[in-house]
């Protein structure tokens, strides 16, 4: 290998080079015969070079060129020569040139490819996913995994120059309830004990502002046992970010100027110096979700008047009972058959809709009565005919516009289901643009929200947060007013980054503890160290941490988590590459002291 170690990668010869002798190595991408002058797509982490080989007269070489397939692993030894004017690539970076090789080696051979490696891989999930040392080599994955770090360098370069210190946390931690389930470590020196993984450093990270370090930041490994998704992985990256003596805007200040950072260092986007503020009341009432996508406008808008002055009896009910009367406005289309209304309809249901109603606004030139004036057809227009200049000029609808209305006695039921119709519709109508990045802080979030079934009050986001001022002496008898000192930074339809100013007060604490139905001696059992770190002089601090797997996913825009981790899991939270997880020995059991029980029995 010595005598054949490459001395030029496959991505960066250019014309300058002409005449230049070079070892290049990599795998072959492509190959062509045109009679015995082979054509080779050789490519590496850098790009792709074509080699020409010439076997004319060296039967050696064309003995070597014949046996070579896709994925072969060659050394290349040529001349640079520039290429016909008539036969430059501009497709390729380095198409300007080829190597004229007169020396190969075959360093391994590739067996037959379960998929072809291209620029993206058609091949189904879990096919990628069992072969990814394969997958990784396409030049989809081997961009996402480039911007991934670059993307990890942008932010360590922003956050350490900002005066931030990168301090590792434990890996082994103490299980504690932050929302979903903990990965348990079994010790074989403790028997019958366990480290968690954690789910994020939140306990450290305020510890060690509690220790006087100020400022500190992580690209922090996070584990939780829920189901995955699209968005989600068991095992997942979040930049985790705390200050000391610092207030809300402080954080969404530093937040921002690292966002801007990154995506003008690794995409060369210039975002704006501060992001738009949404309550979390509004984002509901306009967007129908705490996490909006505002690449596209097209608010939800209140119906209730104008259900008021109708006859459907069913929108009059919703109201009646305490709930709303939502509507959308679809400008252009008044031509959405029945069947497309109904998928949405469909759609919505999976939100706990009853139902979506619609009308389209049509100019009824036919119709004495409306004098060519516009009016609603179709749907429920019957029931708003008295009414209908006054629903058109209200929610601002033209021609051609199709209103679709959802009601329903529980209000977040009606904008919940009606906002996720709007961001189908965003998708389905081509307005979500993946080179357009619409940032927004939602802020002044609830405190805390009441499970039915378990009929308690809960944090509706962690234990942690500071409850803002004004809300101090009404905590305990009205939770559900309560609005934490809590944003949440979106991005394009995606929650990007949650965080909080932090409780820094064990009386304030154990407030918290005990409106969320935690017992005192169990609140000292699982967060006692807390507590009591915070009786020695805990500085007022609070935090955030954007997830670097969705960010990566983001910019790179994609859809999938997947496609921006180099070794996922799957759909079903395993890996099919190493078959993980697997039974282990019962040898390693014995030691840690366990008893497996079968599922059922």
């Amino acid at each position: 290998m010595e005598s054949m170690k490459r001395t030029a990668d496959c991505g960066t010869l250019r014309k300058a080079d002409a005449g230049r002798n070079v070892i290049l190595n990599g795998w072959v991408h492509r190959k062509r015969n045109h009679g015995g002058i082979f054509f080779i797509n050789l490519r590496d982490r850098y790009g792709v070079t074509q080699v020409t080989v010439n076997t004319e007269n060296d039967a050696l070489l064309a003995a070597v060129c014949d046996e070579l397939r896709n994925e072969y692993c060659i050394a290349v030894e040529g001349k640079v020569c520039l290429r016909p004017d008539d036969m430059i690539n501009l497709s390729m970076d380095t198409g300007e040139i080829e190597i004229a090789a007169y020396k190969i080696v075959i360093l391994n051979k590739c067996e037959v490819l379960p998929f072809q490696i291209d620029e993206e891989s058609k091949a189904n999930e879990d096919l990628r996913l069992k072969y990814r040392y394969l997958d990784l080599r396409s030049g989809a994955m081997q961009n996402s995994i480039k911007m991934r770090s670059r993307t990890a360098f942008a932010v360590r370069e922003w956050m350490t120059a900002n005066g931030f210190y990168e301090i590792e946390t434990p890996t082994f931690i103490k299980s504690t309830p932050e929302g979903a389930r903990d990965f348990l470590v079994p010790s074989r020196l403790y028997p019958g004990k366990f480290y968690a993984l954690p789910q994020s450093p939140q306990l450290y990270k305020q510890i060690l502002m509690v220790s006087g370090f100020d400022k500190y930041f992580q690209i922090a490994r996070c584990y939780r046992d829920e189901d995955s998704r699209g968005d989600r992985q068991p095992e997942f990256t979040q930049i985790d970010i705390e200050m000391s003596f610092a207030g809300r805007d402080d954080i969404l200040s530093i937040t921002e100027g690292l966002m801007g950072h990154v995506f003008d260092k690794v995409l060369n986007v210039k975002l704006p110096q501060e992001f738009r503020r949404l309550t979390w009341e509004d984002a509901m009432e306009f967007y129908g979700s705490d996490k909006p996508d505002l690449r596209f406008d097209m608010r939800l808008k209140d119906f209730s008047q104008f259900a008021q002055a109708g006859s459907f009896q069913a929108f009059k009910d919703a109201i009646s009972a305490g709930g709303t009367v939502k509507a959308l406005v679809v400008k252009g289309r008044a031509d959405y058959s029945r069947k497309q209304i109904e998928d949405l309809e469909s759609h919505a249901k999976i939100y706990k809709a009853k139902g979506m109603a619609w009308m389209k606004a049509v100019n009824n030139t036919e119709s004495a009565a409306n004098n060519g004036q516009l009016s609603f057809e179709g749907g429920a227009a019957k029931f708003f005919t008295g009414n209908a200049a006054q629903i058109i000029d209200g929610l601002g609808a033209e021609k051609g516009d199709l209103v679709l209305i959802i009601a329903d006695a529980d209000r977040k039921i009606a904008n919940t289901a009606l906002g996720a119709v709007r961001t189908k519709l965003g998708r389905d109508l081509g307005l979500c643009d993946p080179k357009k990045f619409e940032f927004a802080w939602i802020i002044d979030f609830p405190m805390f929200e009441f499970n039915e079934d378990g009929q308690k009050w809960e944090a509706a986001h962690h234990l942690f947060t500071w409850p803002q001022e004004k809300y101090h002496e009404t905590m305990e008898s009205d939770p559900g007013s309560v609005k934490g000192d809590l944003y949440d930074l979106v991005l394009n339809g995606y929650e990007l980054a949650s965080g909080s100013i932090r409780i820094h007060d064990s009386a304030m604490q154990n407030r918290v503890f005990k409106i969320a139905g935690i017992d005192p001696g169990e609140a000292e059992k699982k967060f006692g160290f807390l507590t009591e770190a915070f009786k020695y002089g805990a500085p007022p601090h609070g935090g955030i941490a954007p997830g670097l797997d969705r960010l990566v996913m983001i910019m790179a825009g994609l859809s999938s988590l997947k496609d921006v981790i180099a070794f996922p899991k799957n759909s079903f939270a395993v890996s099919p590459m190493d078959d993980c997880p697997s039974e282990v020995d019962q040898k390693q059991l014995d030691e840690l002291g366990i008893t497996v029980k079968k599922k059922g029995v």
